[in-house]
């Protein structure tokens, strides 16, 4: 980390962001400003969007993309594409419209006719069953159990295939004695969500096919040089299956009544050779209860589908980039664990990302907000599932990167998107920091958009056309984003635990635990973990068991977690036995399965559980039995559930990133490092470095960490580190508050306007600027001016402002002191304060959603604006 650690220093770090850049078809001198924009931000990347451009791919397209272009070359900048003309992915800019049926979204259906017997010779018209080009697949006879006409409460049973019986679309059987259930099986293009009709089928290679002559290969053909160069490579926006009628059901899985399934025209064959059996007649049971082959079945179709959508879809695109030098990114959607289901998922998280030179995810829509981690939000689709965005989703995107070597340890998160105009810095700084804490190394912020203002495509946009008035301090944001991101690369994350991905146990439908409930238990006990998918465990050379831990690619972890599964396939049950019998200790929480998806409980699950090192644990004890045997990395002296930490390690040194992620209150406690090299503090915002107040005994360090909400702490350890000659400051704990009053001056500036200020009046005290009886409306920046005298006496340390909406900066007697753009607004005295008259200027800039009062924002909790303070120096304590 020497090396980075100087080139971060020296301004030197390379560029971890890259926004995305709607295209509009504006006007040259628009799009060269906005390309001067981003990269005086501190931006050298950008991610071309299309999705609003009325001529893709026209000739208005390509004279858009020759300034952009024009302008990245001239600056050292990089361009990503978004690959297709607008999100999600899979439209192939409309070429599928008029393409072959077998290359075009294909579905299963199922329709049914009840039937009663015994009646011999009956027959069935099944003509009004089938659309124009629907195929019959099969037709199937089940016996009804349970009480007549309690629907979807019945066990079926007795499957008989009738689909030879079918003549002229006329089902001719003889109906035994009993309740009978005809099931007719259709491929068909009908049923999904209307919007993604002429989509390309991802489980069909020539159809991503499509895809890429219509897209990837127009780009190669114009900018052949530029790839590998200027031209990046290619961004992949939340692409899936899309089966279901609407975009926000997030249930959607086998077993859900009325759904159409993920098909292709060979799927009938593929599905028999996996299961072992001809699978016609049990197709039922992909929507409905059958007996013990329904789990085995669903967890058939959906290892398929999830497998097929890996290899045809982003392994295709993936493999297409890569062999011209180029790189692929991207991510799904991931929201209230789609990630593992069907719907607008795509089965399976890192199958589906697996292609992928990075690891994706984003975060937009208020998916995640500071203080909901476990109580669900109100958002545009409903409630948040707020454990799964807090707790999991970040670590999903992290995981991929660790785990998969072509990652190279990077993943990316699309983020700040569609919150609302009310969405300032202070809320991107805290969802920067929530990621990077987790180890999400590169950012998308959503976005720049070149449309005149006010723009009401998903706000907030960065620039605004100038009317933003925070996007002044953005590469504040910017840059310490990149310098964080560059320390937290090139290196390896360490973790204590690993745990087992849950798609494969919720499959089925029998009663499976989602990741999310241990990876929160261990993440507010700071012990760290990745989430680790069975194709890992069950792919040969992907891992090791050496010593008790389990090793893959980079990483080392001291334990498998498995989240309860009352069943899991069988060659998993023995692959975690495998494990357990090396020497790695295999953690059931709340208890192992109750059988296998085959059914019945196996020969695989006793040998399990006569293991010494396979334990069940209650989720309640999961964090304090890894601390019992000793498999944790840093220690609290005090219980804190919201701090959060990341450790990151290089050759010659390590950094530990510490986070409060409590939206109001302090962290205040004594950690312990399992660390005995020299200890420093890096400020990201200064880019400065400070000695640390370490205790040291016996390999351990003791380090006193007091974060305010919204604040982040770097140590960095080594003894490669430079050696300092500043003197430190002492910490604000030791100094005594002395509150500044007196009568503010205040003058206002809008955005445009700045640095122009117009008066406003007197305040003698300071109150919500945004009031009812006072400027409720207004959005800009406010100064305060305040005249106090100061005797000398004491030696003043630290200006702290208390409460500010939302960025601060702060002078004194015309010397900066500095800006913040979140909590804590305190900023180094220096020897900025003298004795006698010395004048404080403070200027307050808040978000447009004061003016603006967008649609987005009405999710949005609103803060009081402008300076409230209380204003104090804090001064040196003479104890």
């Amino acid at each position: 980390m020497a090396e980075r650690l100087r080139q971060v220093l020296a301004g030197e770090e390379e560029n971890y962001i890259m926004p995305l850049l709607w295209q509009r078809g504006e006007e040259e001198g628009q799009i060269r400003e906005e390309m001067e924009r981003i990269y005086a931000s501190g931006i050298k990347a950008v991610i071309v969007e299309s999705r609003p451009h009325p001529d893709m791919l026209g000739a208005g397209w390509w004279r858009d993309i020759d300034i952009i272009m024009d302008e990245a070359r001239c600056r050292g900048m990089k361009v990503w594409f978004f690959d297709d003309d607008h999100f999600p992915t899979g439209h192939a800019a409309g070429k599928l419209k008029d393409a072959p049926s077998e290359l075009r979204r294909t579905y299963l259906a199922e329709r049914h006719i009840d039937a009663v017997g015994p009646a011999p010779q009956a027959s069935f018209l099944l003509n009004t069953l089938l659309q124009a080009g629907d195929k019959l697949v099969a037709a199937v006879a089940v016996k009804r159990g349970g009480k007549s006409g309690v629907a979807g409460a019945e066990q079926l049973s007795g499957f008989i295939e009738l689909t030879a019986s079918v003549q002229n679309n006329v089902l001719y059987w003889d109906i035994p004695e009993g309740f009978w259930r005809i099931f007719v099986l259709i491929e068909t293009a009908e049923g999904a969500e209307e919007a993604k009709r002429n989509y390309i089928n991802p489980i069909v290679p020539e159809s991503t096919q499509v895809l890429i002559d219509a897209i990837y290969e127009g780009y190669y053909e114009r900018y052949r040089d530029d790839f590998g160069k200027t031209l990046a490579g290619f961004f992949s926006d939340e692409p899936g299956f899309y089966n279901d009628k609407t975009t926000f059901d997030f249930n959607s899985r086998l077993g859900k009544k009325g759904i159409v399934l993920p098909w292709r025209h060979d799927m009938l064959e593929l599905l028999s050779a996996e299961f072992g059996q001809p699978v016609a007649a049990l197709l039922p049971l992909l929507w409905y209860e059958g007996g013990e082959q329904t789990e085995a079945l669903r967890y058939t179709f959906m290892n398929m589908v999830s497998k097929l959508y890996a290899e045809h879809f982003s392994g295709k695109l993936g493999d297409w980039c890569r062999e011209r030098g180029v790189e692929y990114i991207g991510h799904i959607i991931e929201d209230n664990n789609v990630h593992a289901r069907l719907g607008c998922g795509p089965g399976h998280f890192f199958r589906s990302m697996w292609g992928q030179d990075m690891a994706g995810i984003d975060v937009v829509l208020h998916q995640i907000m500071p203080g909901f981690d476990e109580v669900p939000f109100t958002w545009i689709a409903g409630e948040t599932d707020s454990e799964f965005f807090h707790y999991a989703l970040a670590k999903l995107g992290s995981s991929l990167a660790h785990i998969d070597p072509k990652k190279k340890g990077r993943a990316m998160c699309e983020v700040f998107g569609a919150y609302g105009w009310s969405e300032g810095l202070k809320l991107m700084k805290w969802l920067t920091d929530h990621m990077l804490v987790r180890g999400i190394n590169y950012f998308v912020p959503h976005a720049f958009s070149q449309k005149q203002f006010p723009d009401a495509d998903c706000p907030p946009h960065l620039y605004a056309r100038g009317e933003n008035p925070q996007y002044r301090y953005y590469r504040q944001l910017n840059d310490y984003t990149n310098r964080i991101s560059h320390l937290l690369n090139g290196g390896r994350h360490y973790a204590t635990a690993a745990v087992l991905y849950h798609a494969e146990a919720e499959w089925s439908g029998a009663e499976a635990m989602l990741i999310q409930k241990p990876i929160k238990a261990l993440m507010q006990a700071q012990i760290d973990c990745d989430v680790i998918p069975a194709d890992v465990l069950l792919a040969a050379g992907a891992y090791a068991v050496k010593d008790g831990q389990l090793l893959v690619s980079n990483e080392a972890y001291q334990c498998l977690i498995v989240p309860y599964a009352e069943a899991l396939p069988a060659v998993l049950v023995e692959q975690l036995a495998e494990l357990a019998e090396a020497g790695l200790k295999v953690l059931f929480v709340d208890g192992l399965p109750a059988r296998t998806l085959e059914g019945g409980e196996a020969v695989e699950l006793k040998r399990l559980k006569a293991l010494e090192y396979v334990w069940s644990v209650p989720l309640a004890e999961l964090a304090a039995k890894l601390r019992g045997a000793g498999m944790y990395d840093i220690e609290t002296a005090d219980a804190a559930p919201y701090l959060r930490y990341y450790h990151y390690g290089h050759s010659d040194s390590d950094v530990y990133f510490f986070f409060n992620e409590h939206p109001y209150e302090t962290v205040d406690t004594v950690v312990s490092l399992q660390a005995s090299a020299r200890m420093m503090i890096y400020n990201a915002f200064d880019n400065q470095l400070s000695e640390a107040s370490v205790e040291q005994a016996d390999g351990v360090s003791r380090l006193r960490v007091r974060l305010s909400a919204y604040e982040t702490l770097i140590v960095l350890s080594g003894e490669a580190l430079p050696q300092l000659t500043v003197q430190t400051l002492p910490g604000c704990t030791a100094c005594v508050p002395v509150e500044l009053s007196g009568e503010w001056t205040v003058s206002t500036a809008a955005s445009l306007q700045y640095p122009v200020f117009e008066s406003y009046g007197k305040l003698s005290e300071l109150e919500n600027i945004n009031a009812p009886h006072l400027l409720p409306d207004f959005t800009g920046t406010i100064r305060y001016e305040l005249a106090f005298d100061w005797k000398g006496v004491d030696e003043p340390l630290y200006l702290d402002l208390g409460a500010a909406f939302e960025t601060a900066e702060a002078s004194v007697n015309g010397l900066k002191l500095g800006t913040a753009i979140a909590p804590p607004y305190r900023f180094a005295a220096g020897e900025a304060i003298r004795p006698g008259t010395n004048q404080l200027v403070v200027e307050v800039t808040n978000t447009l959603g004061k003016q603006q009062k967008d649609f987005f924002s009405r999710y949005m909790q609103q803060e009081p604006g402008g300076l409230m303070g209380p204003v104090r120096l804090l001064v040196k304590s003479k104890d």
